[in-house]
């Protein structure tokens, strides 16, 4: 079998909320994501699926255990390897788009490829070939605010995947989109991560669509079943 292109060990997390002190979010979580697997993350509010995402895109440390990314270990990183690692093998999605709302959904998805060294031109290419493939490529030079809640949430999907990243992270990407437009985004996401072959642990509520995914593991009390 292939080496797991995320790799969590024995992860653990607390956080310090006032009264009565610690709050114990991750104890002793293992999870592995297999090349090309889709995996749906299931959780109540507040269990940590957000805590567990960010752990596991090097966007924020765990108290004990490890993370590797396609076989490579990332504890005890320096800050700017850790950066590295995001920019270049992590994509992520959030249930807002935060799209900079001062450039166009073109530029959106254009300048973290520039942050990665990829030359204007082969950016632009990039850029106009995802919109395409998410069926917005007219909407290209609009700024986010001149774009449905839909259509920003497909920008957001392909500045995701600019870098073309070996891993997908998602937290309910569908989560502020009415039913029907939910539906559309979320076919499109799938579309895009098959087509990329790209692994992915999402993150939703909506048990529909986690039942489409390859697996789906649920989060409670701190581990995952």
């Amino acid at each position: 079998m292939s080496e797991a292109v995320l790799d969590l060990r024995r992860i653990e997390k607390s956080y310090l909320r006032g009264t009565p002190g610690e709050v114990t979010v991750l104890t002793g979580l293992d999870l592995s994501v297999a090349p090309g697997e889709v995996v749906a993350l299931v959780a109540p509010s507040g269990a940590g699926k957000s805590t567990l995402l960010h752990i596991a895109g090097l966007l924020d440390s765990a108290d004990a255990g490890t993370v590797a990314i396609s076989g490579r270990e990332m504890t005890g990183l320096s800050d700017r390897a850790r950066t590295a690692v995001r920019r270049e093998d992590v994509g992520f999605v959030y249930q807002f788009h935060h799209l900079l709302p001062e450039f166009s959904a073109l530029e959106n998805i254009v300048l973290p490829q520039l942050a990665n060294a990829v030359p204007q031109t082969e950016a632009a290419a990039r850029a106009r070939k995802l919109l395409d493939a998410v069926g917005i490529a007219p909407r290209a030079d609009h700024r986010p605010a001149e774009l449905s809640g839909g259509e920003q949430q497909r920008v957001a999907f392909c500045r995701a995947l600019a870098n073309a990243p070996k891993l997908l992270l998602a937290d309910e990407p569908t989560g502020n989109l009415d039913p029907a437009t939910a539906e559309q985004v979320f076919g499109t996401l799938m579309e895009l991560v098959r087509d990329t072959g790209l692994s992915a642990l999402i993150a939703t509520h909506n048990l529909e669509l986690a039942a489409r995914l390859d697996r789906v593991v649920r989060l409670a009390n701190g581990r995952l079943s």
